[in-house]
């Protein structure tokens, strides 16, 4: 039996945080979640998920500052980063892949390609 993929979701609005917790746990993953930015580096940290789902508002800590730190330590960088926002300028976006986000994507989010680009993220190297 193989370990169940982990994936940290940060966000603090509760319904979200509900829809994506059922989401990623209907697909087999092991589910964390933080619900502003400090306990989004905690649990990076401790937790060690192979993906982040991180909300760009969050209290204490924003989601783009919180991807500068993960990618900036090195116990933390190799953690995928998909962050999930209703920022969708384009200047938006161009920050949040330059501070290391693996994808970007804007709310409201189809399940069925969030769930695509998770996959794909988590696939190993060929």
């Amino acid at each position: 039996m193989t370990t169940p993929r982990k994936v940290l979701i940060a966000d603090d609005e509760p319904n979200i945080v509900t829809s994506l917790e059922f989401l990623m746990k209907g697909c087999d993953f092991e589910v964390r979640v933080a619900r502003d930015g400090e306990e989004a580096m905690r649990l990076a940290q401790d937790f060690q998920p192979d993906l982040l789902l991180l909300d760009v508002m969050m209290p204490v800590c924003d989601g783009l500052e919180v991807c500068r730190r993960i990618r900036g330590n090195p116990a933390t960088r190799g953690i995928r980063i998909v962050i999930l926002t209703a920022h969708g300028r384009e200047t938006d976006v161009a920050r949040g892949l330059a501070l290391g986000a693996d994808a970007y994507i804007t709310k409201p989010f189809s399940n069925k390609e969030l769930v695509a680009k998770v996959r794909s993220l988590l696939q190993p190297a060929p």
